[in-house]
């Protein structure tokens, strides 16, 4: 069928905005009209030319729509239900075995590799000037599209009473901020949060810190809008660190340092400040890292007591039973969400990455025609 799709090809910076043709479905696949996308900063990474990401390619891993067709062994999903699109699976090794399918032991290939695991993928570009395959299946959706397919396993039903077009982001990126407090932390009442960067993720744990009964929740960034923001949500304090040195602040208003410490910068200074000021037995969760593969230096001797260091992928959730709760959370008005949101029109995408790249929007969703 042909579809409008954004594109990422070699030598141009932008995404172009092409019509493809999309494969037909195989037994296990869903068919999604999408409505609307959430934009990633795994999206830019993917996008830059340092990426490890195949070209051309069509990104886009928050996707939520419309189920329009089903393959002949789809069990769970009929045509008309919503769903919101989440990160590939395989649904066969030991982790998802183990209802633990952030951590699939297949995990990069399946999300990252862009083609299916037979090598193919379900796009093609027809056009004179670029003619021939055009990479897919990034997060097992590529939704930077007008259609997507999926596989059932990562199409996750949700209640049609939900506002479709702002759920797509939960898939990732709030997903993975919540998850990381609710699923990973496990946070109680009356323990501390330090969240190093107020993104759409440092906020989403924010909220879901608030939300757990936490008694303290401190924010750290440099960008004032968004601490602001933070304040609003359920932090207790923001530190702005253009001009105060985080540690030392959380070290003073704490006096013996947090119980918990969420880095979602990947940035090597930071990721060493959240270890920092931990109290003993506190733990320290990076959700994401440098893509250079650079290394940490980890203070051995101070993690003697009982101080935890764990790396969390998509808040370690298992999205069948999460995202459905994230939603009932939203529309109990206990997790609002949409206060991180602000919508383009699927053209503007290339706007949209700018300005998540210049820290002016939090969650840009692109609305599809």
């Amino acid at each position: 069928m042909h579809i409008r799709a954004a594109v990422a090809r070699d030598g141009n910076p932008a995404l172009s905005l092409e019509d493809l043709e999309l494969g037909p479905l195989r037994p296990n696949d869903v068919l999604v009209r999408i409505v609307a996308t959430g934009v990633c900063h795994t999206d830019l990474k993917s996008a830059s030319a340092l990426s490890p990401v195949p070209r051309p390619v069509v990104l886009g891993h928050e996707g939520a729509g419309v189920v329009e067709q089903v393959g002949s062994a789809v069990r769970k999903l009929v045509p008309g239900d919503h769903v919101v699109l989440t990160f590939a699976f395989c649904g066969q090794c030991r982790s998802c075995q183990e209802a633990e399918p952030a951590y699939c032991y297949h995990q990069w290939p399946l999300n990252f590799g862009c083609r299916r695991p037979d090598g193919t993928t379900p796009l093609r570009a027809e056009a004179v000037e670029n003619p021939g395959p055009v990479h897919g299946d990034f997060f097992g959706q590529s939704a930077f599209a007008t259609h997507a397919i999926a596989e059932e396993r990562n199409a996750i039903k949700v209640r049609r009473d939900a506002p479709l077009e702002l759920l797509g982001p939960l898939g990732c990126g709030i997903q993975t901020g919540a998850g990381a407090v609710l699923n990973d932390f496990a946070l109680r009442p009356g323990q501390s949060l330090a969240v190093f960067g107020t993104g759409s993720l440092g906020l989403s744990a924010i909220m879901a810190a608030r939300l757990s009964g936490a008694s303290r929740i401190i924010a750290v960034d440099r960008h004032r809008h968004r601490l602001e923001l933070a304040r609003e949500l359920g932090a207790d304090e923001a530190i702005d660190v253009n001009d105060t040195p985080a540690t030392a602040e959380i070290m003073r208003l704490t006096g013996e340092g947090v119980d918990f410490a969420l880095d979602t910068t990947g940035v090597l200074p930071v990721m060493r400040e959240a270890i920092d000021v931990l109290a003993p037995r506190g733990t320290c969760g990076f959700v994401t890292g440098p893509w250079d593969r650079r290394e940490l230096p980890v203070p051995v001797h101070q993690l003697l007591l009982g101080r935890k260091i764990r790396g969390i992928v998509e808040g370690n959730s298992n999205p069948d039973l999460f995202i459905p709760r994230l939603v009932d959370f939203f529309l109990q008005g206990r997790f609002p969400f949409d206060r991180l949101v602000s919508f383009y029109p699927f053209d503007a995408i290339n706007q949209a990455f700018h300005d998540v790249e210049a820290g002016t929007a939090i969650k840009p969703i692109l609305r599809m025609p």
